[in-house]
């Protein structure tokens, strides 16, 4: 057994464990929550309303980084043993473990869960619904789609913020007039351009990588645009080649070597907490180039089947994702950007953002939520994107054709479906 996957296993083993160690205090239930960080953070942070709603129901939140975290669930889901009651899940995982058969289905009494539908941002539900219907979880914040840019950087190479979002021809342009004025780079990994392209011109109900008949989509237009224009910009050296959370790429951020980054309104929190708090009031925020609407990430809350609480389960889940305050408290506390609409209205959202220069940036947040398509997730959605990733990868560094990856890619995809 590989060691990553043998240490991977240990982390798991002990999780499990950790969940079942801890007694309930004398007189009172427990209601144990798993989730990661910063996630963690929010739902430490409504502990004290639930405390105040529920004081005979004592909360033990259990974290683990987010690798280990997601891998303890499976693990917990397949074994059936050290379950908690409320099981936090990322975007990257919500498919497959909606698929997997060992959650609540919260669309159903005693939960009922689609009555709250029209209270959340539209495209989050199906994002959490199961080729059978079923609601697996419930979403409690997203990551609308923006370019975030260094306003210097922009400003010393005479480029605009419409130069960057005008088309994607006109944001690699920029891109070179900024290198040769400041020596930044356009972007941090030539994959962020793949993975945003690969989002172009979605319509509501159309998968990835995935059609509504389970088809593999890699070879089609959108794949192969998207493998180009990552390979050009490598080309022309506009990126960086530092691939997002790694050393390299948090340094750039610090040293002022990457100028543009397309991602989750989130990383505007991780930049001004952790990764870059030096450069505050340097950055801004955009649409993403050629007119692209598209959601990074997001946080959901689920039930297991065989979860001991499941009733307060279901309440602590209501607070955390339906409940207004709780929400505009994760916002200021974790900048988790709110899932309910609701939350969404609040003057918070007219608020000048001082690490973006004073720009009101969580109204322009708002709106391209509201233009996100509603695109169905797919239990192998996670196999596709390392498959994808990988061959891309092959296309950068060891010159394979597009056409040969992304033919590669469907047959591999294929042969892992059919294994799983």
């Amino acid at each position: 057994m590989p060691n990553k996957t043998y240490a991977a296993l240990l982390i798991a083993l002990a999780a499990l464990a950790a969940f079942a160690a801890a007694p309930a205090w004398a007189g009172k239930s427990t209601l144990t929550v798993a989730t990661f960080p910063d996630l963690d953070r929010a739902a430490k942070a409504a502990a004290p309303t639930w405390a105040r709603l529920h004081p005979d129901i004592e909360l033990k939140i259990v974290s683990l980084q987010y690798a280990d975290h997601h891998t303890a669930m499976t693990t917990a889901l397949a074994t059936g043993s050290g379950l908690p009651d409320v099981m936090a899940l990322d975007f990257r995982f919500i498919g497959k473990f909606a698929a997997s058969g060992g959650l609540e289905d919260l669309a159903r009494p005693p939960y009922n869960g689609l009555a709250l539908r029209e209270q959340f941002v539209r495209y989050t539900f199906p994002q959490a619904l199961n080729a059978d219907g079923a609601l697996a979880a419930i979403p409690a914040d997203i990551g609308p789609g923006t370019l975030l840019y260094r306003k210097d950087l922009i400003d010393k190479a005479g480029v605009t913020e419409q130069d960057l979002t005008r088309s994607w021809a006109s944001y690699l342009a920029a891109g070179q007039k900024i290198k040769a004025a400041t020596g930044a780079y356009l972007m941090a990994d030539a994959a962020d351009l793949r993975d945003i392209l690969l989002r172009a011109g979605l319509k509501d109900g159309e998968g990835i990588y995935f059609d509504k008949r389970g088809q593999v989509l890699v070879q089609s237009p959108r794949f192969v645009q998207a493998f180009e224009l990552g390979r050009a910009a490598r080309r022309a050296g506009l990126d960086a080649g530092a691939p997002a959370w790694t050393n390299d790429w948090a340094a750039g951020f610090k040293q002022g070597r990457i100028a543009t980054q397309m991602m989750g309104a989130w990383l505007t929190g991780h930049l001004r907490n952790w990764l870059a708090p030096d450069t505050s009031g340097l950055w801004r925020s955009a649409v993403l180039p050629g007119g692209v609407y598209a959601s990074y990430g997001g946080s959901f809350y689920a039930i297991p089947k065989k979860a001991a609480n499941k009733q307060s389960a279901w309440e602590f889940i209501r607070l955390l994702t339906a409940d207004k305050e709780t929400q505009l408290n994760s916002l200021r506390l974790v900048d988790n950007f709110p899932a309910l609409v609701a939350a969404q209205q609040d003057p918070l959202f007219d608020e000048p953002m001082p690490f973006l220069g004073g720009q009101k940036a969580r109204q322009l947040w708002r709106d391209i939520a509201a233009q996100v398509p509603a695109i169905p997730v797919n239990k192998y959605d996670a196999v596709a994107t390392a498959i994808i990733r990988d061959e891309f990868e092959q296309v950068l560094s060891e010159g394979k054709e597009i056409a040969q990856a992304l033919l590669d890619a469907r047959v591999l995809i294929e042969h892992r479906a059919r294994r799983r």
